[in-house]
C-alpha cells in the first residue's frame, strides 16, 4: 500500500511540474509585440534577402566641420560633434545656411555603388541632429531652406534607381533640434510634449513614404531612450502606417518596443520588424551564433572604427582594408545576413578619395564572386578555418570562399552526414578532391601566393559510401 501512495504521490507532483512546465512556455499576450513570426516570404522580403550587400550613407551638417570645432579635432564619431564639443544647439542649427554641396553628384555616387556591387542604398533622411535632406513640410529645419535648396533624396532616389538600386530610408526618431523631443518621460509635461513629437515624427515618415513611392525600406535608429521604450504602441502603429501606404515596405527591429520596453525581440522572444538589426560594427560567431541563421538580419559596419559621418582625420582610429570588409561581407552572407558599409561624403558633396578606392577593389572582386554572395546564405555545413560556404537560396553547388590558405595547400572539407563530394573547381580547373574519412575530404590547392579571397565550387552527389571507415574505438 505505502508503495501504492509514493507512486501516486509522485505522479500528481510530475503533472503539478508538467502543468507549471505548459504554463511557462505559454506566450505572453501583448499587444505591441511581434506581429508574424518566421521570416517573411513575399517578393519584396526575398528581394532584400537576395540582395546581401548594400551601401550606408551618413551625410547631415556634421560633414562641414568633420569633427574639428574651433581648431580642435574630437575623435569621437563625426556626427556627434554637438556633443563632444558641448555646441548649443542655435549655434549647431546655423550650420544649415552653410549647407551647399556645390560638388554632388548623385549619380555619380550611384555609379561607385554600382561598380562596388551594392545592390540596395540606405540614406539618412535625417540623422540625431534632426536636420532633413528633403523639404519637409512638418519643420523649417531642411535642404529647402539652404544656400543648395535642391531636394537630395530626390536626387538620390532618381539616380540610384536609374542604376537598379534599390534605396532605403534611414529616419532617426531621436531629434536634437526639435523642442517636444524628451529622453524620458518623467511627468505629465513630459508627455504631452513628446506626444507632439510623436505626431510630428509620424507625419514624417508618412511623407516620406508618400513622396518617394520607390522606396523599398525604413531604417531606425535613436530609439533606445525611455522615452520610446514607454511608447511601444507608437512603433508598432508606424510599422503599420508604413506598410499601408508602401506594401512591402521592410521595417528594421530598431523601431519596435513592446508593452514592456524591449528592443529588437519582444517579451517572448520573437523578432519585432521585418529582421534584426542589432548587429553595428560586429558580426555573429560563425560557430556559435548560429541562431541567427533562423531569421534574416543585417550587419552594418564603418570603414574607420569610429566614424559614420565623414571625419577629416581617419589616423584617430583603424582604417578598414578592403579584405577585411570583403572578409566581413563573406562572413555574413555565409550566415544569411546582409551587410551595409558605410560611407561618410564630405561636406561639399563628394566622396573622400581613400573610399573611392575600397569602393573600385571590393568592386573588382565581387564582379568575378558576386553570384557566391547575391542570393546565397547559410550553407549548413561546418566551418573551417580556412572561410566559409555560402549556398544559393534555391539550391545547387556549395561556394568555399577561401580567406586563410593553409601553408600545406589543403583545404579541408566536413561534408553533413550522407553528402559526397564529387568534384571541386577554381576558376574553371578542376582541382584533387581526396577523401580521408567518413564525411571528410580534403581540397588541394595549388601550391602560389594568393592575394585575394579564392572561390572553390564544390559539386555533390550520390549518397556517400559509410561503411569505408571504421570508426575509432578508444
Amino acid at each position: 500500500m505505502m508503495k501504492v501512495k509514493q507512486a501516486a504521490l509522485a505522479a500528481m507532483f510530475l503533472g503539478v511540474s508538467l502543468s507549471a512546465a505548459a504554463q511557462e512556455k505559454q506566450p505572453e499576450p501583448l499587444q505591441y509585440g511581434a506581429q508574424y513570426t518566421g521570416m517573411r516570404s513575399d517578393a519584396a522580403m526575398d528581394k532584400w534577402r537576395s540582395n546581401r550587400f548594400g551601401q550606408f550613407i551618413h551625410w547631415g551638417l556634421y560633414a562641414i566641420p568633420g569633427g574639428v570645432w574651433n581648431g580642435k579635432t574630437y575623435n569621437y564619431a563625426a556626427e556627434f560633434l554637438k556633443s563632444s564639443a558641448k555646441i548649443p544647439t542655435a549655434t549647431w542649427d546655423s550650420l544649415m545656411y552653410q549647407w551647399n554641396p556645390q560638388r554632388f553628384n548623385a549619380r555619380q555616387w550611384a555609379k561607385m555603388a554600382k561598380q562596388m556591387g551594392a545592390k540596395y542604398m540606405t540614406i539618412t533622411t535625417k540623422h540625431h541632429e534632426g536636420f532633413c535632406l528633403w523639404p519637409s513640410r512638418y519643420t523649417s529645419f531642411h535642404v529647402g531652406n539652404t544656400p543648395y535648396k535642391k531636394d537630395i533624396i530626390r536626387e538620390l532616389v532618381d539616380a540610384y534607381n536609374a542604376e537598379g538600386i534599390d534605396v532605403n530610408f534611414y529616419y532617426s526618431v531621436l531629434d536634437w533640434h526639435h523642442p517636444d523631443w524628451r529622453y524620458d518621460i518623467k511627468s505629465a509635461e513630459d508627455s504631452v510634449a513628446f506626444r507632439r513629437y510623436l505626431n510630428f515624427a509620424y507625419d514624417q515618415l508618412k511623407e516620406l513614404a508618400v513622396n518617394y513611392p520607390t522606396v523599398k525600406a525604413f531604417w531606425f535608429d535613436g530609439t533606445w531612450d525611455n522615452s520610446v521604450k514607454k511608447n511601444g504602441w507608437w512603433t508598432l502603429e508606424v510599422e503599420k502606417m508604413l506598410k499601408e501606404v508602401r506594401p512591402g515596405a521592410i521595417v528594421n527591429s530598431r523601431l519596435r518596443a513592446d508593452d514592456h520596453g524591449k528592443r529588437h525581440f519582444d517579451s517572448n522572444g520573437r523578432l519585432m520588424g521585418d529582421y534584426e538589426s542589432g548587429y553595428e560594427r560586429r558580426l555573429p560567431n560563425p560557430v556559435t551564433d548560429l541562431k541567427v541563421t533562423k531569421w534574416d538580419w543585417e550587419a552594418c559596419m564603418t570603414v574607420p572604427e569610429n566614424q559614420w559621418g565623414y571625419h577629416k582625420d581617419w589616423s584617430v582610429s583603424h582604417v578598414k582594408s578592403p579584405l577585411e570588409l570583403l572578409e566581413m561581407l563573406v562572413h555574413t552572407a555565409s550566415m544569411g545576413g546582409n551587410f551595409l558599409l558605410n560611407f561618410g561624403p564630405v561636406g561639399d558633396g563628394t566622396i573622400r578619395p581613400e573610399e573611392q578606392q575600397l569602393a573600385a577593389a571590393i568592386g573588382t572582386w565581387m564582379r568575378q564572386n558576386g553570384d557566391a554572395v547575391y542570393g546565397c546564405g547559410y550553407a549548413g555545413w561546418e566551418k573551417q578555418d580556412w572561410g566559409y560556404y555560402t549556398k544559393p537560396a534555391a539550391g545547387g553547388n556549395v561556394n568555399m570562399i577561401v580567406f586563410n590558405t593553409p601553408v600545406s595547400g589543403l583545404l579541408k572539407v566536413k561534408a553533413p552526414g550522407g553528402v559526397r563530394v564529387t568534384k571541386a573547381s577554381l576558376a574553371g580547373a578542376t582541382l584533387r578532391v581526396e577523401e580521408i574519412a567518413k564525411d571528410l575530404y580534403l581540397v588541394h590547392l595549388p601550391q602560389q601566393r594568393w592575394t585575394a579571397p579564392q572561390r572553390i565550387v564544390l559539386e555533390t552527389g550520390g549518397a556517400a559510401k559509410t561503411d569505408r571507415y571504421q570508426d575509432a574505438k578508444t
